[in-house]
């Protein structure tokens, strides 16, 4: 499970990186008018207006495939079992529940590193 966990990032992460490499190659808008007078790309591999398809073509899969590996992920996430391993959560359930007093009414609750440690209590004169 943790090598599908790998992949999926790896693949998440090679496609946001293709993606801010292609986005950053394209032209905007405003730069189809110096193509459509003789400069720029006219002349290039793909023609005027091929590498712009292309490249937004490419731009399209590759944000698809990181959506895609984004839900994967989180799927995956959700479906782990909520404990953290966390210390302090281990701490606080394997303390036993205080014993109720003769009368029936409940004691404070008292966090169990402060009442080990003896901080927070007012010294007594």
């Amino acid at each position: 499970m943790n090598f599908l966990l790998t992949i999926l990032l790896a693949v998440q992460m090679l496609a946001a990186i293709g993606m801010i490499g292609l986005i950053l190659v394209q032209h905007g808008k405003g730069a189809d008018m110096g193509a459509a007078f003789g400069s720029g790309s006219s002349g290039s591999l793909f023609g005027a207006s091929g590498s712009a398809n292309f490249l937004s073509r490419t731009t399209g899969v590759l944000a698809a495939v990181f959506f895609v590996c984004t839900l994967a992920l989180a799927y995956f996430n959700s479906a782990r079992p909520t404990s953290s391993g966390s210390v302090l959560e281990r701490a606080a359930s394997s303390v036993p529940a205080p014993e109720l007093a003769a009368s029936g009414a409940v004691p404070a609750p008292v966090a169990p590193a402060v009442a080990a440690s003896g901080a927070g209590q007012i010294p007594t004169k």
